[in-house]
């Protein structure tokens, strides 16, 4: 019983795979793993342009991983702190860059980067589509000025869908 009831699950995933389903998001607003692919592709050659290996994560609404990539040579640490970049631009919808500003002393979200994973310097951005986020995308392993750029080429890859 349990290997027919496997069968037709197997069956299931077969069958939807054969529909060609590679769409931007699917039909219930979540980033796709073909997405975060495309994303990831984008940031990773702006990084090449720029000659600075990167880590690249693209997550979910709910900071689930959707995929991480990281190019040969990349710092290890850019591993966690990518993925605490997109960790944040999706938990608090803002950009890291953005949260880094408001995060100074005597502004509205200072103390947040003593939260567990909060990062409040560039390169995460959360990933809308219209005024819902669905997602965000984390690049670390440069400057905070060539993980901004990798990022939005990364974003730009996403709003071309």
């Amino acid at each position: 019983m349990k290997r027919k009831s496997l069968l037709s699950l197997i069956a299931i995933f077969l069958f939807i795979g054969s529909l060609g389903l590679t769409t931007a998001t699917a039909a219930d607003g979540k980033i796709s793993l073909d997405m975060a692919l495309k994303m990831i592709t984008a940031a990773e050659e702006m990084a090449k342009s720029i000659g600075v290996p990167m880590v690249i994560t693209v997550l979910d609404d709910g900071g689930n991983m959707v995929a991480q990539h990281r190019m040969d040579d990349a710092l290890l640490v850019s591993v966690e702190i990518s993925l605490n970049k997109a960790y944040t631009a999706a938990s608090v919808k803002l950009s890291t860059d953005k949260i880094g500003e408001l995060a100074q002393p005597g502004k509205s979200l200072y103390g947040i980067q003593n939260c567990s994973r909060m990062i409040i310097f560039g390169g995460g951005f959360p990933i809308k589509e219209g005024d819902k986020v669905i997602g965000a995308i984390g690049v670390s392993g440069g400057s905070v000025e060539d993980d901004i750029k990798c990022a939005k080429a990364g974003l730009a890859a996403f709003s071309a869908k």
